[in-house]
């Protein structure tokens, strides 16, 4: 088996073991999976990607959107700072949106308050922006390299609104 392979089993193990536990109702997607998804997506899953996992997984429940969906278009607004854009490559692994299928893009925003995302139903126009929540960003904005993967897995245990908020039209 080569080493990659095991390399991604170990994380996968590694994942499952470290997510037992409850998890609030709105929390809808498979911890593993989730984590799996984040990781394969953006390098890692750290809680600025798990969050921005998190608005995808939610915006496509209220855009009755499958993942992988050629209707949805995700337009991610932030600087260009690491943490600010770890929400795009989140929202990618939820919705399945990417540059090649031109359905993502990354808006540059002048400060880390103006992080913002969009997901819409291109065939209906309906539309819903996601901003990190006040309390995730004071909670999240700087943790440790080595602290990443439990500040991620802890990001899936929240409710809804510690992690994310619509931002209104």
């Amino acid at each position: 088996m080569s080493t990659r392979r095991h390399l991604l089993l170990a994380v996968m193990l590694g994942l499952t073991l470290g997510c037992a536990g409850a998890r609030p109702a709105e929390a809808t997607s498979d911890e593993p999976e989730a984590l799996t998804r984040v990781a394969l997506v953006h390098g890692g899953a750290g809680p600025w990607a798990v969050a921005g996992y998190r608005m995808g997984d939610f915006a496509l429940h209220q855009l009755g959107l499958p993942r992988g969906s050629f209707k949805l278009e995700v337009i991610h607004h932030s600087p260009a700072q690491v943490q600010y854009t770890c929400v795009a490559d989140g929202a990618a692994a939820a919705t399945g949106a990417s540059l090649g299928k031109l359905n993502l893009s990354l808006v540059a925003a002048p400060a880390p308050e103006d992080t913002a995302t969009t997901f819409r139903n291109r065939d209906t126009g309906q539309s819903l922006t996601l901003r990190p929540s006040a309390s995730f960003v004071q909670r999240f904005r700087d943790v440790p390299r080595e602290k990443l993967g439990e500040a991620g897995r802890a990001v899936l245990t929240l409710p809804d609104a510690d992690v994310f908020e619509p931002v209104a039209p």
